[in-house]
């Protein structure tokens, strides 16, 4: 993999996500690629995930989800891991919460900026989406958010990746092959064990499966990754698009990412350089 010199561009991509883990479940693999080739990666939880466990909750479960967080965020190599102080399951999309987003993404000085759709089952999802919608031109305008400098220039804004198809399914742009930095993803994943081993298992019925044990926790976790890492045909022709007619069946994990219709309108040649690992299996 290339590996950044002092004088080659660094580029500042930010991911936006509801929960501490959020960022890392959609974008973990991408992120530790880009941490590899030296560039600036920041994830951001609006929420601080004070309710995401079944037996824990408030500034206990907050306090523990946000180590997690910064574990995680050591395991990837990215610089920053924050979870702003939000209450899980209670995020409105209020001029505060907008104000703080704009702030982070300014304070960065993102060329990227990655976040939900506004349409999930979860309303932290929801709303995250809408209000990093919401931000994506307030962040050039000097008089918003005044205390911080506007940017000059308006950054790239991407989707996460969904299933869902009401109003509008997701459309695969931009498919990035993460088979290399797969088990730095998984291994970032299960830093979070309050959500991988106890709250989502919980929530799915499935906590009696957990194994014991930390090595077999972290196998029976990237089993279950195996498991939802079937690419779609239109993911495959995005997937060739950006990696060349073999990659099909040459790559066995991907993150997926949309184009936000808000922001910079890229062309073919901006996302590759915007994303450098794109063609390189």
């Amino acid at each position: 993999m290339t590996v950044l010199t002092s004088q080659q561009e660094k580029i500042r991509i930010i991911c936006i996500g509801a929960h501490p883990d959020d960022c890392d479940v959609k974008f973990g693999g991408t992120a530790a690629l880009f941490a590899e080739m030296g560039h600036m990666v920041k994830f951001v939880s609006v929420t601080n995930g004070d309710a995401g466990q079944q037996t824990e909750g408030g500034s206990a479960l907050a306090k523990r989800r946000r180590a997690e967080a910064k574990e995680a965020g050591r395991r990837l190599g990215i610089k920053e891991y924050i979870t702003l102080d939000n209450h899980d399951g209670e995020l409105v999309p209020s001029l505060v919460v907008r104000n703080q987003i704009i702030r982070e993404i300014r304070k960065w000085n993102a060329d990227i900026v990655l976040s939900p759709r506004p349409n999930d089952y979860h309303p932290d999802h929801r709303y995250t989406g809408v209000l990093v919608q919401d931000a994506s031109y307030l962040v050039i305008v000097p008089n918003i958010a005044s205390d911080i400098n506007p940017l000059t220039k308006n950054p790239l804004f991407l989707y996460l990746n969904d299933n869902f198809k009401r109003p509008n399914p997701f459309q695969p742009d931009i498919v990035v092959a993460i088979d290399k930095s797969i088990d730095k993803k998984i291994n970032a994943l299960d830093a979070h064990v309050s959500q991988m081993y106890e709250w989502i298992p919980w929530t799915m019925g499935e906590e009696n499966t957990v194994p014991k044990g930390k090595t077999n926790r972290k196998k029976w976790l990237k089993d279950r990754w195996r498991g939802n890492s079937k690419i779609s045909n239109e993911e495959g022709e995005s997937l060739e698009k950006w990696y060349g007619g073999q990659s099909r069946k040459d790559v066995k994990y991907i993150e997926v990412f949309e184009v936000c219709e808000y922001g910079n309108r890229p062309t073919d040649k901006q996302i590759l350089r915007l994303f450098p690992m794109l063609n390189k299996i």
